[in-house]
């Protein structure tokens, strides 16, 4: 999923960072991304905005160009 996410991402213009945790680490990261019920989370502007289905959803509706550019993700 993230593989797809990231594909999005790059083809709409944005080059996401990607922070890959390992699921036998037991550290702060990983424990705040398992209250995030949702992986791979999605932060846009520093806040989250959500998983896979939030973010193709808001490419569908065309959303999700004018959230990046106000998040400043995007220069267009």
């Amino acid at each position: 999923m993230t593989h797809v996410l990231k594909r999005l991402l790059l083809c709409v213009g944005v080059n996401p960072p990607v922070f890959e945790v390992d699921d036998n680490e037991e550290d702060e990261a990983r424990r705040v991304l398992k209250e995030l019920q949702t992986l791979p989370a999605v932060f846009i502007g520093g806040k989250l905005f959500g998983g896979l289905d939030r973010v193709m959803a808001t490419h569908i509706t065309g959303e999700l160009v004018p959230i990046l550019k106000q998040a400043g993700a995007l220069w267009l």
